[in-house]
């Protein structure tokens, strides 16, 4: 699939929920896009490790860190786990770390930055429901678009 979000932007703008510019690239592929699965968290990243640890399917995991920079939610092991199953890509409202090593795998990651802490493993963690951030509505199902230039999402899928 190749795609600009700028020109979904310029022919979707109305259908389109837009993120704020919160985010930065982290992953070897800037480009990417698929259904939403959302998991909501705060410093504990053991549910996410659970979500990436089945199929992706092409599907982009955005997980609701609440915007936490007090430790990582996403490190290179469970970047290299979401690329071998199959995610499309990693949405972090929250930190990563080993950055370096994420940036050489094949797989989009946005988070808001790194912290080289990692998280509590408390099972902590909630999956399945739309979650809230940076001005946009995550609705499981629903499609998300990411580049170098933003995150833009889509009640359905667009050609």
């Amino acid at each position: 699939m190749t795609f600009k979000t700028t020109d979904l932007c310029d022919a979707h703008s109305s259908k389109l929920q837009i993120a704020a510019p919160l985010f930065r690239d982290y992953g070897g592929k800037t480009a990417f896009a698929g259904p939403i699965q959302t998991i909501k968290t705060y410093e504990d990243n053991s549910q996410v490790r659970v979500q990436l640890e089945k199929p992706g399917e092409g599907r982009v995991l955005v997980v609701d860190g609440g915007g936490s920079r007090g430790c990582a939610l996403l490190g290179d092991q469970l970047a290299g786990l979401a690329f071998s199953n199959g995610w499309s890509g990693v949405v972090v409202h929250g930190c990563i770390r080993d950055a370096q090593e994420i940036f050489s795998l094949p797989i989009g990651v946005k988070a808001l930055a790194t912290h080289p802490l990692k998280s509590v493993k408390n099972n902590y963690g909630n999956a399945g429901a739309p979650v809230t951030f940076a001005g946009v509505t995550f609705v499981p199902g629903e499609y998300l678009y990411a580049d170098i230039d933003g995150i833009v999402v889509s009640k359905t899928r667009i050609e």
